[in-house]
């Protein structure tokens, strides 16, 4: 067969750009080398949809970030995911930090970003009372929203598949090579892809994978993050997204009200060598907590129930790489760092057009469609809703994580819309995502992997490859 595109990198770039595609009466696949999309540097997302005013309008980031920022709206309506706008505030603790705010302000409005403000001592202590007594003014910005990102991806690519869309998991790019008549073919353990275009959406990978094509440009550096998830008893302490002034390489160590209202600290700025270092560290938490105690003192290291590390994914520059290459249908979408989850709509219909241009008609398809069925939360329905849905399906009365109040019938539903790994049930449903994280759900969830995939305990993993939870014995 041969595709019209493939995608090649299954984060929420790659999800998007597909989901985008699908529109159209084209044929599409998308390759992921993990075992589900979403579980690379999207899974440790800080989950904010930046406002549109921090990214210079002069580069690409800063132009995408804006377009991209509106597009949420309409893709949560759709979808069904997590998402909304919370504003946030950027706080001024000295007199010489005040320029940056109205730098910021004046940024945002060039580009047409409504609301933003210059807030003064009363209005913050009226507004946020935890901020620290020393913050004298911030710029709020109201466009500001908070997304669960790995809920954004499932999502999007459940409903490029429900449109068509191709995806295989599990399958590593080995190599791409170009043949004599222009096309493309992509090498996989799982068999070679032949197609037109190729959409190199890699993330941390996407040199590599412009090196497999021979035309690589550029050098992908990582650059860690920590973040540290909070205790819900924290939960309503801040009602906004709090940054700090920004520095030159990064938006800050910021305190964020998730969507699902736990706070998320984080997170640090770190180079590394190694694109699969995910270790956190006492020093990074050191660094965040004493960060975050500057702006909300009454957070403590001791509230802390999880942490985690993600890998951004930088070039030199620090913006980003998206259009053609030297050889005819290889497509970069690289360097796509923050703001990279809020300009994601953006640059899907920045592809879409960059396909166009080169050539491949988009005659849109009048069969699209535009939503998927919205996943129940059964903790968020009104007791009779909850007493309704327990007598249709008794399942959704037994609960299996106790700390989030996750049903069995919830998990059921997530496994059948793709969650093939302890992970691809968390990121659906919330299960061990709290106090205890997972240690009273995981065997249960593990057990329903089993039942409705027909496969032994041993086989299960945490998030794909070779992350077993149990050991084979052997005599």
């Amino acid at each position: 067969m041969l595709y019209d595109a493939i995608i090649i990198g299954g984060g929420v770039t790659g999800c998007t750009i597909a989901r985008e595609l699908m529109r159209y009466a084209i044929r599409v696949a998308l390759i992921e080398s993990e075992a589900e999309v979403g579980f690379g540097t999207s899974k440790a997302n800080s989950g904010i949809i930046h406002g549109g005013h921090h990214s210079s309008p002069d580069t690409l980031k800063g132009k995408l970030e804006w377009e991209g920022n509106q597009m949420w709206d309409t893709l949560c309506e759709e979808l069904g995911f997590g998402f909304k706008r919370i504003g946030e505030l950027t706080v001024a603790l000295t007199e010489d930090q005040i320029p940056t705010l109205e730098k910021l302000q004046k940024q945002g409005e060039s580009k047409g970003v409504p609301g933003l403000e210059i807030w003064q001592q009363e209005r913050l202590r009226k507004e946020e009372p935890h901020l620290t007594s020393e913050a004298i003014a911030a710029l709020y910005a109201p466009t500001t929203g908070v997304i669960n990102p790995y809920e954004a991806c499932f999502a999007l690519i459940e409903n490029a598949c429900i449109n068509g869309l191709n995806l295989f998991t599990n399958c590593p790019v080995t190599a791409v090579n170009q043949t004599p008549d222009h096309n493309w073919v992509i090498h996989t353990p799982r068999g070679e892809f032949n197609t037109r275009f190729v959409i190199n959406a890699a993330g941390l990978y996407a040199d590599a994978i412009a090196e497999f094509a021979g035309v690589r440009t550029f050098t992908i550096k990582p650059r860690k993050g920590e973040e540290y998830l909070l205790d819900k008893r924290l939960i309503g302490l801040v009602k906004r997204v709090i940054f700090p002034c920004p520095t030159a390489v990064s938006k800050g160590i910021l305190v964020i009200p998730t969507y699902d209202g736990t706070l998320m600290v984080g997170p640090t700025a770190e180079m590394v060598d190694d694109k699969t270092d995910l270790t956190t560290s006492h020093e990074g938490g050191k660094k965040v907590f004493d960060a975050v105690t500057q702006t909300v003192p009454g957070i403590s290291p001791r509230d802390c129930i999880a942490e985690f590390a993600g890998l951004r994914a930088v070039v030199d520059g620090e913006d980003f790489i998206i259009g053609t290459t030297a050889k005819p249908g290889f497509i970069n979408v690289a360097g796509i760092q923050s703001p990279g989850l809020t300009a994601a709509p953006a640059i899907a219909t920045m592809v879409r057009d960059i396909l166009q241009q080169e050539g491949l008609s988009l005659a849109p398809k009048d069969s699209f469609i535009s939503s998927v069925p919205k996943p129940i939360h059964f903790a968020s329905l009104s007791t009779e809703e909850q007493i309704a849905l327990v007598k249709q399906n008794p399942s959704y009365g037994r609960i299996i994580c106790r700390c989030e109040l996750i049903s069995e019938g919830e998990i059921l539903d997530a496994i059948s819309r793709g969650a093939k790994t302890l992970d691809g049930i968390k990121f659906r449903t919330r299960a061990g995502m709290g106090r205890c994280q997972g240690g009273f759900c995981t065997g249960r969830c593990m057990q329903l992997l089993c039942e409705e995939y027909n496969i032994p305990m041993t086989a299960i993993t945490k998030r794909g490859g070779d992350t077993w939870v149990v050991r084979e014995q052997h005599s």
